[in-house]
């Protein structure tokens, strides 16, 4: 019995190692075609991050100036960048788990334990809805695909890291700042899908507005606010600025650099097919 559970374990050992193999190799590929069929796409190696606190319709306003379909909120924008938000993983993982992100706040209130599981735990809801948009934006930047990283913005120096991130790997990058009273934010929190505490949308919305000024410096004339106060069409000089972002030639010169490159290697047809 010994031996057929040692061929036995010898024998799965060997089909996970070929499984993973194969994996690598798919992983390959796909990024391989990203790089063969993405080099030429609009969009290509430019990074928008939207920044605004919880209630104040950024991801509204990303679907409305990006092309991002509403009624699925898709990932892939008729701009041809990527949305990368892990509310959206979050939201999806509180409804696999049977809870209803509306009841959020109520939780947060009334059973500390349950909140802990769900926002703090290692492995919890939060931690995996951050681990697999951590993922997905890895894959992105395997390509060097365009991105809307979809955050608040209420940690200027992690914004900072991932934006010097970027323009090391050849991005451009720009900010849209989506701004709205507190008093708007916590009437439109009621009527999200996700409701937050009260007190948790107050302290984020204020580190959000502390770090406006920060953020105005740091993008420079990459950096766009819009005024969601009251519900209105876009702004249509500030989507013709933000648009112009995604459509203009790269400026990065580490960016230029990938960019010849792939589509020597395109030309040449050094990239599998």
């Amino acid at each position: 019995m010994k031996l057929k559970k040692l061929i036995t374990e010898s024998v799965i050992d060997a089909s996970i190692t070929t499984v993973n193999e194969e994996l690598s190799d798919i992983k390959k590929f796909l990024i391989e075609q990203m790089i063969m069929e993405g080099v030429d796409d609009p969009g290509i190696l430019k990074m928008v991050f939207m920044a605004g606190g919880p209630g104040s319709g950024k991801s509204y306003t990303a679907m409305e100036i990006f092309g991002i379909d509403k009624r699925l909120k898709s990932s892939f924008a008729t701009s041809g960048l990527k949305s990368v938000n892990s509310d959206n993983a979050f939201e999806a993982g509180l409804k696999k788990n049977g809870i209803n992100p509306k009841d959020l706040a109520r939780i947060e209130a009334e059973d500390a334990e349950l909140w802990d599981l769900i926002t703090k735990t290692p492995g919890g809801i939060r931690d995996k809805a951050k681990q697999l948009t951590k993922k997905q934006q890895t894959f992105y930047e395997a390509g060097r695909l365009g991105m809307i990283i979809d955050g608040t913005g209420h940690n200027y120096e992690k914004i900072k890291k991932q934006k010097d991130k970027a323009e090391q790997m050849g991005y451009d990058t720009y900010m849209v700042f989506v701004n709205t009273s507190l008093e708007v934010a916590k009437e439109r929190n009621l009527n999200r899908d996700r409701v937050l505490p009260d007190n948790l949308l107050t302290s984020s919305w204020k580190e959000v507005q502390e770090n406006l000024g920060k953020f105005k410096g740091l993008f420079g004339g990459n950096f766009e606010i819009i005024d969601n106060t009251v519900y209105k069409p876009i702004d249509k000089e500030a989507q013709k600025y933000i648009q112009k972002f995604v459509n203009s030639p790269l400026r990065n010169q580490i960016g230029k650099k990938w960019v010849d490159n792939a589509r020597a290697l395109k030309n040449a047809n050094l990239i599998k097919k």
